[in-house]
């Protein structure tokens, strides 16, 4: 067990642990959001399944494909006729918070839906779809914000900051 020889060092001491800590979280709050930012642009293009209350994407109209067609878009690629929306999606992380978000008014509509198409909703899915990610690294980061060095002994090996390359 550590000792101080003083007040003094024992508050600079917790003064470093604190910091440490909200270094720790901002890394894993880095990975996972960069990772639910992937995802999100990753699943423009393709029929998602129901997540959590999330509904599953319906198919096309066939006056959606139709007009594609004649766009010369990609066929049978929900929300993908040009690269804007994937471009919309961007991620933004404060100290101890991460936020991924679009620009777009259409992903609005994508999202919610409107009178005349359904809820395609992306951002909400990617987040829930890595829920054991965040669990995990997050948990990690936490640790290893609080025990330094040791903490991946402590993990099992496990180091969240791997999770990046993945």
């Amino acid at each position: 067990m550590r000792k101080f020889h003083s007040f003094a060092a024992f508050a600079d001491h917790l003064v470093q642990q604190a910091a440490q800590e909200v270094v720790a979280l901002h890394e894993g709050l880095e990975i996972v959001v960069r990772r639910i930012e992937r995802d999100a642009k990753d699943e423009i293009g393709h029929y998602q399944a129901a997540a959590g209350s999330f509904p599953a994407w319906e198919e096309l109209a066939d006056s959606t494909e139709l007009e594609k067609e004649r766009l010369d878009y990609p066929l049978d690629a929900p929300l993908e006729r040009t690269l804007a929306l994937q471009e919309s999606i961007g991620r933004e992380v404060g100290s101890l918070e991460g936020v991924v978000a679009s620009d777009s008014d259409v992903m609005v509509y994508q999202e919610l839906g409107t009178e005349r198409i359904p809820p395609r909703p992306v951002l909400g899915p990617a987040a829930l779809r890595n829920e054991d990610l965040i669990k995990r690294v997050i948990g990690a980061a936490a640790i290893t914000g609080v025990l330094g060095g040791a903490a991946p002994m402590l993990l099992g090996g496990y180091d969240f900051k791997t999770e990046d390359n993945r």
